[in-house]
């Protein structure tokens, strides 16, 4: 291939590439086009500035200047169906139990429940976080202060300002921060060459709570499939995560803050069911045997971690209780047989033996497993190697496997001896009779 040829073959590469590029932009185009909310973005509103649009404030900082905005949520006010003046009343070692102990008394209201919004949701550090938010709680209700940079350069004033205000509080409570959130703030600190705030933060991440109790019960445990399943929120005009950095970039380039409304209230969202969320999960986890729980798998949930805690007598009561208020089958024999495993474990014998027997009735996906369990049983604490033998053999029709054949190929050496042994008791008998 000579010069012209590879020139061609480049620009016929960055044009198709160009095309890419406008067909994405121009699909991202027209989902944006769905009807705002009123309350954020009036209808054929010709104003142009942030300022202009939300009630807050221009600040200035010995770093320069950047806009502010404050929302409350009243205590008479419900979030879906959390009522905001519950969150005053949290206990102060309400996060003890899912930080580790890492977490000391602290009341609630020095607590900072922190959300960012930013340029690119892959990190890095190109990546800015162009609006910040910060909820807390107060007597009045739950106040969520957004720090917004109107452009590049006003980045260092919002940091300083969120320095100052995180300064009075003593936990920092985000969904998914310690990934994410946290260490894009560290580094964009660092580039502005300026101390960040958190190291005098303890941190709770509710995602690994909220992953730990609703994983088996929802289709995924993101922020706003929590807000709608667990608080019953509904947003209406939200704007989809994915096209915020396409909306800001659009702001920079035309410095029009009217499609950019609804990214203030989505993070708004974001904070207040955060803070509603930290009201029930960490509950939960205090006090597992009487948490709030509308469906088994919830329980289910809980019961796994008290697994891995090795409480196994609290995560055997969640499992009945779990497996008695109703599970879909794919939750159901799994539940069955974790609870047989569980009673073996603690000795319940007679009980592991009717949970293993009633799981080997039907046609599932742990029928082999609790076949193989009762071979364990007969073998090895009632030595009836027939039975063992039996149910062997019944786990190897269920699914078949080389343990299994190893197994069935030493019980029946086992049944065969104990044949011999008892033909030739019965022959000395006899003799000694005779």
């Amino acid at each position: 291939m000579d010069i012209r040829e590879q020139l061609d073959l480049l620009r016929r590469t960055a044009a198709n590439a160009a095309a890419r590029a406008d067909s994405r932009f121009a699909d991202l185009d027209s989902r944006l086009r769905y009807d705002p909310d009123p309350e954020v973005a009036p209808r054929g509103s010709q104003k142009a500035f942030i300022e202009d649009l939300l009630a807050g404030e221009v600040v200035e900082t010995p770093h320069g200047r950047h806009f502010e905005t404050e929302t409350l949520y009243a205590n008479h006010q419900r979030h879906g169906t959390y009522e905001i003046s519950e969150l005053i009343q949290l206990r102060p070692d309400l996060l003890d139990a899912l930080s580790d102990g890492a977490i000391p008394d602290v009341h609630p209201s020095r607590w900072a429940f922190l959300d960012t919004e930013t340029t690119g949701l892959a990190g890095g550090s190109g990546t800015c976080a162009f609006l910040i938010g910060v909820g807390v709680i107060d007597g009045e209700g739950f106040r969520v202060r957004q720090f917004f940079m109107r452009d590049y350069a006003e980045e260092k004033s919002a940091l300083h300002a969120l320095s100052a205000m995180l300064k009075g509080y003593e936990v920092l409570v985000t969904y998914n921060g310690r990934s994410y959130d946290q260490p894009l703030l560290e580094t964009r600190y660092t580039m502005s060459r300026a101390r960040h705030p958190f190291a005098n933060m303890e941190h709770l991440d509710l995602l690994y709570g909220a992953r730990r109790l609703f994983k088996m019960r929802l289709e995924n445990c993101r922020l706003v499939n929590l807000e709608t399943q667990i608080l019953g929120v509904e947003r209406h005009g939200d704007v989809p995560g994915e096209m915020i950095p396409y909306l800001y970039f659009e702001y920079l380039r035309t410095k029009r803050a009217h499609r950019l409304m609804p990214v203030f209230k989505h993070n708004v969202l974001d904070i207040v069911s955060l803070a509603c969320l930290t009201g029930l999960i960490p509950e939960a986890f205090r006090d597992p045997e009487n948490m709030r729980a509308r469906h088994g798998s919830e329980l289910l949930g809980m019961a796994r971690w008290l697994t891995m805690s090795d409480r196994y007598e609290e995560a055997l009561r969640l499992t009945r209780r779990a497996v008695e208020m109703g599970l879909p089958d794919r939750l159901l024999f799994r539940a069955l047989y974790d609870a047989g495993s569980m009673e073996k474990k603690l000795g319940l014998q007679d009980a592991a033996v009717a949970t293993f027997s009633d799981l080997s009735v039907s046609r599932n996906p742990y029928q082999a497993k609790a076949f193989e369990e009762l071979a364990k049983h007969y073998e090895h604490k009632e030595r009836n190697f027939a039975m063992a033998l039996e149910c062997t053999r019944a786990a190897r029709r269920a699914e078949d496997s080389e343990s299994l054949e190893n197994r069935q190929r030493r019980l029946e050496a086992k049944h065969a001896g104990v044949g011999r042994q008892s033909r030739l008791g019965l022959a000395r008998a006899s003799a000694h009779r005779t």
